[in-house]
């Protein structure tokens, strides 16, 4: 299996075996696998509202809300295979969705460490979730680049780095599982665990803590990632 299509952890725990059997409901259903992402999409975007507002109830609300996104995004592309329906419009969709969903879900951490006011919180939020995208645009411009220019997708070998000092980074990065951090999944985990450490405190340091986390490894990650594709053979 390739590094780009591995599966998830919480797929390979359980949420594969949840997805399987609500996929045999499904198909036997007309909802289409566009329908599905349609809907992924939107319970997403529907899980940064509790995620941004105050309070460990709202927290836990938020992350069974990314559970069931993360579940819809299992379901449609199993779907899709069963019934044969893959796209270009369905891949299209399901990319889109996971840029404005993890923007979204950051920049709810931004409202919810600033307190649901607009300042500075907010704005290192909505930073977060746009360098989180960035990453992620990183990658997938690699395919638009070779497309324009005529070649055929990358190779797995071409991954390989020229340098060896960042070739130890993305190493040691995919040990740790760094990047996986500022995931929704992931994050909407942590931000739980900030959810408590808010209520035992009084305060919203744990929130804000995770925040800037977040953000810095956002950022680190769009710099280090970057430079990791300019020093492989992707776009040769």
């Amino acid at each position: 299996m390739s590094r780009r299509n591995a599966e998830h952890w919480m797929a390979r725990w359980f949420l594969r075996a949840v997805s399987l059997r609500v996929t045999a409901l499904l198909i036997r259903t007309p909802v289409t696998a566009n329908q599905l992402t349609g809907l992924m999409i939107v319970v997403g975007l529907l899980a940064a509202i509790p995620l941004g507002a105050s309070g460990v109830v709202t927290a836990v609300v938020g992350v069974v809300a990314i559970w069931v996104y993360f579940l819809l995004d299992l379901c449609d592309g199993e779907v899709a295979r069963w019934r044969r329906q893959t796209s270009i419009k369905g891949v299209y969709l399901d990319r889109v969705g996971h840029y404005l969903v993890e923007a979204a879900v950051i920049s709810a951490y931004g409202w919810r460490a600033a307190d649901q006011h607009l300042g500075g919180w907010t704005t290192l939020g909505v930073l977060g979730g746009l360098l989180v995208v960035l990453v992620k645009a990183e990658t997938d411009l690699v395919d638009v680049a070779r497309t324009r220019s005529g070649l055929a997708a990358a190779s797995e070998e071409s991954v390989e780095l020229r340098s060896s000092a960042l070739g130890m980074l993305r190493r040691a990065a995919q040990v740790l599982k760094v990047h996986q951090l500022t995931g929704a999944l992931e994050s909407s985990l942590l931000l739980l665990v900030a959810a408590v450490v808010d209520a035992a405190t009084g305060s919203l340091v744990g929130t804000r803590v995770l925040l800037v986390a977040l953000a810095a490894i956002a950022g680190v990650m769009t710099v280090l990632h970057l430079a990791s594709i300019l020093l492989s053979r992707r776009l040769d």
